[in-house]
């Protein structure tokens, strides 16, 4: 009973339509997996002084030190979690040492109602510790966190708020889909629908409002308390009110697609299909898989890439391609997938051991109109790397070199 719930909590079943026979692993596989484990083991030798307090790596400076956060940063969650998929892929036991030490570190954060990314932040470190290397409190952690995360719903307005910052009346940014997944786990651990029936209101009014009619993503939408009507759609971290910023898309098609796992909404998975079709018809070119920054930012080719865009879509299409009952197009995610995960892998985006101060990607973008961790590694680019690099090796099933 518990193998069957994580499978299906990660959506880490075996693949129909995109399933293939158990080869070796590529040997940019390989390159990928060992270099993410020496470098994050490498990032815990650096900061293993840091005091507990601001010890979460979450990018890097203009000066090239680490942009350091506290517990209560949307990213805290990712560089754990980043571990705890490493140690999946390696069987290090070192990686699990340090995922479990810095996971422990945001015990507190269960209780905390300040930030609607508590999903982010326990589910991708606490969910990942559960699945692999669970310890007794760890299901109690992500239950109260899914309750403190309910707080932030507002039945008026039928959303999870997203910010509590800002000039906006009740802020809701497209960011926010990812978060659902742990409501989703707490339903169906605790049985009580609840958690369940706020994250489909949400997915739902978030896909009635979000969304252009070629399926790409306003940024922010604010909502009046009272009525629930919407009062303006528009951006923060994308090139303009009109334009789609490429996280944005990313997180679209990756929330529901992951939606689509919990509920079997079929206009969940055709708005994943939809958002996916724009994602692959408009990359950069033909045989280049890794957005700018923004799809419509005036400078291209100039801007800046986004790896963590890329990263993002990339673990969503292999799931997406599970529920796929057309092989061709089903095959097509898995290609387009492993394309970006071959471009992420190569030497302009994988850094050197020892070097990117331990981060794995490099050239990713934060918010680009607030010159913030511009080009820059990001900890969530490296976490969904790694769970789209688990889903690559799941779907063709082959197995690693033995660990050195």
């Amino acid at each position: 009973m518990k193998t069957k719930l994580y499978v299906a909590v990660w959506g880490m079943s075996l693949l129909t339509a995109c399933s293939i026979p158990k080869a070796g692993a590529p040997e940019w596989f390989e390159n990928a997996v060992k270099t993410s484990g020496h470098q994050l083991l490498y990032m815990a030798e650096q900061l293993k002084d840091v005091p507990d307090t601001t010890c979460f790596p979450r990018s890097t400076k203009p000066d090239g030190s680490y942009r350091l956060e506290n517990a209560k940063d949307w990213t805290s969650g990712f560089y754990p979690g980043s571990m705890w998929l490493a140690y999946e892929l390696t069987g290090d036991e070192a990686l699990a040492k340090e995922a479990r030490k810095y996971t422990n570190r945001l015990e507190d954060i269960q209780y905390y109602t300040g930030n609607h990314d508590i999903g982010f932040m326990m589910y991708c470190s606490y969910g990942q510790a559960l699945r692999l290397k669970p310890e007794p409190k760890d299901k109690q952690v992500l239950i109260n966190s899914s309750e403190s995360l309910c707080t932030r719903f507002s039945p008026e307005v039928g959303l999870i708020r997203s910010w509590d910052f800002g000039d906006w009346s009740y802020p809701v940014i497209i960011d926010n889909m990812m978060n659902l997944e742990m409501l989703f786990w707490a339903s169906g651990q605790t049985g009580n629908s609840k958690y369940q029936d706020i994250a489909i209101a949400h997915a739902d009014k978030t896909l009635k409002n979000h969304f252009r009619e070629d399926m790409t993503s306003y940024h922010v939408v604010s909502y009046s308390p009272q009525s629930g009507k919407v009062e303006s759609k528009g951006t923060f971290q994308g090139y303009a009110d009109s334009s789609a910023w490429a996280r944005g898309q990313a997180w679209g098609v990756y929330g529901y697609t992951m939606c689509y796992r919990f509920t079997k909404n079929p206009a969940y998975l055709d708005a994943a299909h939809k958002i996916a079709r724009f994602i692959m018809e408009n990359r950069p070119s033909e045989n280049d898989f890794i957005p700018y920054w923004d799809y419509d930012t005036p400078d291209i080719p100039n801007a800046p890439r986004d790896a963590s865009a890329s990263a993002v879509t990339a673990s969503a299409l292999l799931e997406l391609c599970e529920y796929t009952d057309d092989k061709k197009l089903g095959n097509s995610y898995v290609e387009y997938a492993e394309n970006i995960l071959k471009q992420l892998s190569s030497l302009d985006y994988l850094a050197k051991e020892k070097g990117n101060n331990g981060f794995i990607l490099m050239h990713s973008v934060g918010s680009f109109p607030h010159d913030s961790e511009v080009d820059v590694p990001l900890n969530y680019a490296d976490y969904y790397y790694l769970e789209a690099l688990k889903r690559y090796k799941d779907l063709k099933k082959f197995s690693l070199s033995e660990k050195e």
